[in-house]
């Protein structure tokens, strides 16, 4: 008997992987916003769902159900013609994310992101994500959502929530590939407020604390030397 449960109990935890994967897998665009990919690493993610909290084949179905009338109406989305398909799915999803648990939430809200983000309605997209991470647990999808949330603030013109979520962000540093473009992101951003001491100390925190991401170490330097230029 024991063999037994520890079979299924193996089965279970394969068959949840291989959803999540093959909806990942199916969902890049998911972690799309503004031009933006941020690619989630999927044994984090697993890691940080227990069987306990991970969704249900159920959900699962329910989600996908969701993700094929997505992407069905994706390259129209914004015709008149499918505005009432569209409003209907969002509606759904929307409702459902509310009330769902584990991937399953996370998973609707990260949907109805990037509905409202192909739509241009990109305040709807920033509090979508907002919505993801919250339900993320300790996933690594919460960075990911956060990320997302900061650009769709930016593309609204949201410049101070950006920085907010960016800020979000680096918390989770140490397991985050894309914390030093946020650091980045977070200088730019000050830059843009002309906030230029706010500026300079995301760069420079940026150089000491990423020193192995030459790329944006250099992009800090150059906008360091410039704007320390402003203030001499």
């Amino acid at each position: 008997m024991a063999n037994t449960a520890n079979k299924e109990e193996k089965a279970e935890k394969l068959n949840i992987g291989e959803s999540i994967v093959e909806v990942i897998q199916k969902n890049r665009k998911a972690l799309i916003t503004g031009g933006i990919v941020v690619i989630v690493l999927l044994a984090g993610f697993i890691a940080g769902l227990s069987v306990k909290d991970a969704v249900t084949a159920q959900g699962i179905k329910k989600v996908e159900a969701f993700n094929d009338r997505y992407e069905e109406l994706r390259f129209d989305i914004n015709d008149p013609a499918k505005e009432e398909d569209v409003k209907t799915l969002l509606d759904e999803v929307s409702t459902y994310a509310a009330k769902a648990f584990g991937y399953a939430g996370v998973r609707a809200y990260m949907l109805t992101a990037s509905i409202h983000a192909d739509r241009k309605n990109w305040q709807d997209a920033e509090s979508a994500w907002v919505q993801a991470a919250k339900k993320g647990g300790k996933t690594y999808l919460v960075p990911v959502a956060l990320f997302n949330a900061a650009v769709a603030a930016e593309e609204g013109g949201n410049i101070g929530d950006a920085v907010d979520h960016y800020a979000e962000v680096l918390k989770y540093a140490d397991s985050f590939p894309q914390a030093a473009k946020a650091q980045f992101a977070i200088g730019r951003l000050r830059e843009e407020q002309q906030d230029t001491e706010a500026a300079l100390e995301a760069y420079r925190t940026l150089v000491e604390k990423w020193p192995g991401e030459t790329i944006w170490i250099n992009l800090a330097n150059s906008r360091i030397i410039a704007l320390s230029g402003l203030n001499s």
